[in-house]
């Protein structure tokens, strides 16, 4: 009597799925590998920060939706509270309807610590000099514009309070252009380049001046109940982008919930180098940043100022990224780990299975037999 027939070649039946599997494994492992390998590769060193006589150079682009251009000023000061004078910048005003929207296609371009004042002088005698209303000094004796009046009114530290009762802004319509401008917003954006030293910038309505050395703004002008300080901060960094750089500050959203509020950023930075892989370097820097608000009711003095404060500070640290290629000797090892790894695993999988059906057949051959 002839036996059932054998099922021996079945576990070969394993085989070709088996390769099949363990071929696509590789080949997707491969391709992992080789994309690891041609990304770059970035190593981080840490130094000491010796450089000098360097300048820091400051990106803004900042919205305020409910700050008039004309009362906004922008200030840059050292660490030791003088406003820095020899500061190179490019900083724009742009004014906004409620909505955001652009009012005027014309943009402003902003002199820290001053706002200009356009009027039409062609009418008045060029060789006039008129009067600065008791702030004369040596080096500016006259005054024939409302611009002139507040500046001399700012070097001699004095508050200028009543815009209507000065001829020069009277015929500027000077009080008229912030009425006209009450309900609007500004985009200040821009660039600063200040000395490589700590210090701040802010944002702060009124013409800034200083009184008995200390830095205050003239806000007699707009009443504290009006200065709503809500801020949005499109971009802040402190030099160039470089490849996988976060600058904390882009996109920040922040609403004023009362008026006359302060707004701090205390921002610690860090000097930075990027090496990309052609030699370029980067010369740039990181960082961090921590907010802090509360409500101004004083102009001076430990009250604060209402307006939106940046005080930085640089870490005696630098950190250097450098750009590599990846090494090939690894790349090789890698695919000769990923080649004999998935051959040993298939190989492994393949005698269980052949010999799990070599067992099953045995016991169905012993079952019949008996």
């Amino acid at each position: 009597r002839q036996g059932p027939p054998s099922i021996s070649a079945s576990p070969c039946l394993s085989l070709p799925s088996v390769t099949v599997i363990s071929s696509l494994i590789m080949l997707l492992l491969f391709f992992s590998e080789l994309q690891y390998y041609l990304t770059k590769e970035v190593h981080p060193e840490l130094y000491v920060d010796t450089s000098r006589g360097e300048k820091l150079k400051i990106n803004i682009d900042t919205i305020f939706p409910h700050m008039p251009c004309a009362y906004l000023s922008i200030d840059a000061m050292d660490v030791a509270g003088e406003q820095q004078l020899d500061v190179e910048h490019n900083l724009f005003k742009k004014r906004l309807d409620l909505g955001g929207n652009i009012i005027s296609s014309e943009v402003e371009k902003h002199e820290l610590g001053k706002q200009d004042e356009v009027f039409n002088t062609t009418k008045l005698d060029p060789g006039r000099c008129e009067s600065c209303y008791g702030a004369e000094s040596e080096d500016m004796k006259c005054c024939n514009t409302c611009a002139d009046v507040r500046e001399a009114y700012r070097r001699k530290g004095w508050a200028f309070k009543n815009a209507d009762s000065i001829e020069q802004c009277m015929r500027e319509g000077f009080t008229q252009k912030l009425q006209e401008q009450k309900n609007e917003g500004c985009q200040v954006y821009g660039f600063l380049e200040v000395n490589k030293v700590a210090g701040n910038f802010h944002f702060a309505p009124g013409k800034s001046f200083q009184q008995s050395h200390v830095h205050v703004h003239d806000l007699q002008t707009f009443g504290l109940d009006n200065i709503n300080m809500t801020h949005y901060i499109r971009h802040l960094s402190f030099g160039s982008d470089y490849p996988g750089i976060v600058n904390p500050l882009d996109g920040s959203n922040i609403t004023a919930q009362q008026a006359s509020m302060m707004f701090q950023y205390f921002v610690k930075i860090v000097p930075t180098i990027y090496v990309k892989l052609d030699g370029e370097m980067v010369r740039t820097n990181q960082f961090s940043v921590t907010r802090h608000e509360k409500v101004a009711n004083g102009l001076i003095g430990d009250q604060g100022l209402p307006g939106v404060f940046v005080l930085y500070e640089l870490s005696p640290m630098m950190v250097k990224f450098t750009e590599k290629h990846r090494s090939f000797t690894h790349f090789l090892t890698g695919v000769c780990a990923i080649i004999g790894g998935v051959f040993t695993v298939a190989s492994l999988i393949d005698s269980l299975i052949y010999y799990s059906a070599r067992a099953i057949q045995r016991k169905i051959e012993l079952g019949k037999a008996s």
